[in-house]
């Protein structure tokens, strides 16, 4: 099959005509100058943009363990309907992405899943890497400096042993970089009793401080520096932390939520809000944005951490930490380009070409010839509400509601349709999602 966008927008500005023949991008040509007769369906694009799908490289799909919150099939709907093509799935799973026998599961589960993924090993004190590294690993992370959900904080001469790993093999190493040492417990203490939306959530991000961010990115970075080993700073939440990891050479990413939501969002959100890292003040909120703007930051990607309603409708203490996030990020993006906030361009990069080029997976994140016929086609001048009920994630409610967003029309992974809204119901393909590593 064989599929012509005509008149297609690209990022940078172009009007092109792009031929996708099989899984491929065969041809990307001026506008007007391919042949419809060569394709078996015509898309007339007329003014619309062509993107390349997103690549997501923090997601907790949930499974195995938590299906409950999340699972292939749902988390990987909820990706294909935001514009995102390719996840990278995180290893604090039931069992944890450990062994080579839990990615050997993990793979498995995921072949559910309607866009193409990469899979973590993580690491802890039962890890093994022998079989880890026999495996195709996307990268060596969510490596924990101190617990978050799955309690897989490690300690510093295990950090240090798994980075030399890494860098032996010849791995990124993705880092949650907090310093447990640092967090503020009175402040934790000074939390009330109360629950869900009436809890002071703003007490976990004094607990959970921006000085342990920022302390944790340097002893990351020094700990890479010593075993020549490529660190990638996850859900960087503080201007600090950003900083440090480009003073040093190291990439780092964002999430939406720490670039959209800061802690004046708390007393709408209460414990809905509550994540790690968490939600800093609106100044550092501001200064993150700035750094994302201007090209500091090198990826957005959104720790979609689903969790049920029952269960974030907790106090402040026991609330699990998290947000899901996968269907919104392109979206929220999308809306600041149309804003003048951010540049298309800019935005095609933090999605898709620089995390492509991070973690090495040179068919993805570009519209050219021979890239793979990962595409996303949107109308910049169409906007709607962001709604949980509407969402597609299992957990059904989003930090981002009531917010204007931009979604795609059409997805598509490696040329087949992922998810089509051009009609009057939106409709998604089938579970085609390869490894990226295969």
């Amino acid at each position: 099959m064989s599929t012509l966008f005509t008149d297609a927008t690209l990022a940078d500005g172009r009007v092109r005509d792009v031929l996708v023949e099989g899984e491929t991008i065969a041809r990307v040509a001026d506008a007007g100058t391919l042949d419809p007769a060569d394709a078996h369906e015509i898309v007339d694009c007329d003014g619309r943009h062509l993107l390349p799908g997103a690549i997501d490289a923090h997601v907790h799909f949930r499974e195995p363990g938590f299906a409950h919150k999340e699972d292939w099939h749902t988390g990987s709907r909820s990706a294909a309907a935001g514009g995102v093509t390719t996840v990278v799935d995180q290893p604090n799973t039931d069992p944890p992405t450990v062994t080579g026998a839990a990615v050997d599961e993990k793979i498995d589960l995921a072949a559910k899943s309607l866009v193409d993924f990469g899979i973590n090993g993580g690491v802890t004190a039962d890890w093994d890497p022998d079989s880890l590294f026999e495996r195709p690993l996307f990268a060596l992370g969510e490596v924990f400096l101190a617990d978050s959900t799955g309690d897989m904080g490690i300690e510093a001469d295990l950090f240090a042993d798994a980075v030399a790993r890494a860098a032996a093999e010849d791995t990124v190493v993705t880092v949650h970089a907090e310093d447990a040492d640092l967090f503020d417990r009175a402040a934790l203490e000074r939390a009330g009793d109360g629950v869900g939306r009436d809890a002071d959530v703003d007490a976990w991000s004094a607990y959970r401080t921006a000085e342990a961010e920022a302390a944790a990115v340097e002893r990351a970075l020094a700990v890479g520096a010593d075993s020549g080993a490529a660190i990638h700073i996850a859900h960087t939440s503080t201007p600090e932390g950003i900083d440090a990891a480009g003073d040093a050479g190291a990439t780092c990413e964002v999430t939406p939520h720490h670039l959209f939501l800061s802690r004046a969002d708390l007393d709408d959100l209460g414990t809905f809000g509550r994540m790690n890292p968490p939600l800093r003040s609106e100044e550092r909120r501001k200064a993150v944005f700035e750094r994302v703007a201007d090209g500091t930051v090198d990826i957005v990607a959104t720790d979609h951490a689903p969790h049920t309603r029952a269960e974030k409708d907790a106090s402040v203490r026991d609330a699990p930490s998290g947000v899901p996030g996968v269907e919104t990020m392109l979206p929220l993006l999308l809306r600041e380009v149309r804003e003048g906030t951010l540049d298309l361009e800019r935005v095609r990069d933090l999605v898709a070409a620089n995390p492509a080029a991070i973690f090495d997976v040179p068919g993805k994140g570009r519209v050219a010839e021979g890239a793979d016929a990962d595409l996303v086609l949107v109308d910049l001048d169409s906007t709607r509400e962001i709604r949980g009920d509407d969402l597609h994630s299992k957990c059904g409610w989003t930090p981002f509601d009531g917010r204007e967003a931009v979604f795609p029309e059409l997805t598509l992974v490696r040329g087949h349709v992922a998810y089509d809204a051009r009609g009057d119901d939106e409709a998604f393909g089938d579970a085609i999602g390869e490894n990226v590593r295969r």
